[in-house]
């Protein structure tokens, strides 16, 4: 057999080894890593009141899960010491209005968003945005997204994992990291992927297209709720790191419009504190 023949043959090898390996990432164990830039989910009424009656959002680029994309529209998010401008739109419409950005963003805009699940934004902090057909004062909805995986139930069946629970993954690459607290959602339409924020991703020298391992599996971390005698009342409305010592593992009950320092909420996510907003009606 000649040179290159051999040659043609380890390069059909190769590549037949890397297509298995993007086909079905879970039987290495190992999970895509994307990462996301600061965007915005909007209600349609929103929609409409900062785009014009009756405005759609249009594809920009379509996203790794199924029916989300990117859209065209974007607009400027604005604080109470700066403002970004072409922050991009995410669609389709959601069922609220919702700004995600990483905390630099959040030291230019001058607000203090806290780490949550998507959807759960029940006394975050407020900002400003503005469309060509006028702007929108959203009294709560900026966050910082909370790292988590999302997962179809095959893929949680071959992990050994279930919806809600929290695991650590470690991240490859040339300055490794492992993310702790990485919160596992699971349904039929989620396409496998890990999904952490632009500052998360510097830190590690992360680019979208690497891969992490999960270390661990957490199950005395899944969300207690408030009724369980593992639930700590705080009712200040500035809470600071000194508040949560004494909470490792626990659920904090916090006043509905309670705000968290810096530091606080570093203390959050390094002890494992769930966090919960009391209705004051």
């Amino acid at each position: 057999m000649n040179q290159h023949a051999i040659e043609q043959i380890v390069d059909e090898v190769i590549a037949e080894i890397l297509q298995t390996k993007q086909a079905a990432p879970h039987l290495q164990n190992e999970i895509p890593i994307g990462i996301s830039a600061r965007h915005i989910h909007l209600r349609q009424e929103h929609m409409e009141h900062l785009f014009g009656k009756g405005a759609q959002l249009t594809v920009h680029k379509m996203l790794s899960q199924p029916d989300q994309f990117a859209a065209n529209e974007t607009l400027t998010v604005v604080g109470p010491k700066g403002s970004i401008a072409n922050v991009r739109v995410l669609g389709p419409a959601r069922t609220l209005t919702q700004v995600e950005v990483s905390n630099t963003d959040a030291v230019a805009l001058g607000v203090h968003p806290p780490i949550r699940e998507s959807g759960n934004i029940a006394g975050s902090a407020s900002c400003t945005l503005v469309g060509p057909n006028g702007s929108l004062f959203l009294k709560e909805g900026v966050i910082i997204a909370q790292a988590h995986i999302h997962m179809s139930l095959v893929d949680a069946e071959n992990f050994h994992v279930r919806d809600g629970q929290y695991v650590a993954v470690k991240i490859h690459g040339i300055r490794p990291v492992t993310f702790d607290h990485v919160k596992v959602r699971v349904a039929d339409r989620y396409r496998l992927e890990m999904h952490i924020d632009t500052d998360e991703a510097n830190a590690g020298f992360i680019q979208t297209g690497a891969t992490g391992t999960i270390l661990k599996e957490d199950l005395s971390d899944i969300p207690k709720s408030p009724s369980s005698t593992n639930s700590f009342e705080i009712n200040e409305k500035i809470i600071t790191e000194k508040d949560l010592i004494g909470c490792e593992g626990q659920t904090i009950i916090v006043p509905q419009f309670a705000r968290f320092t810096a530091l606080a909420m570093d203390t959050v996510a390094n002890l494992r504190i769930e966090i919960q907003y009391r209705n004051e009606g």
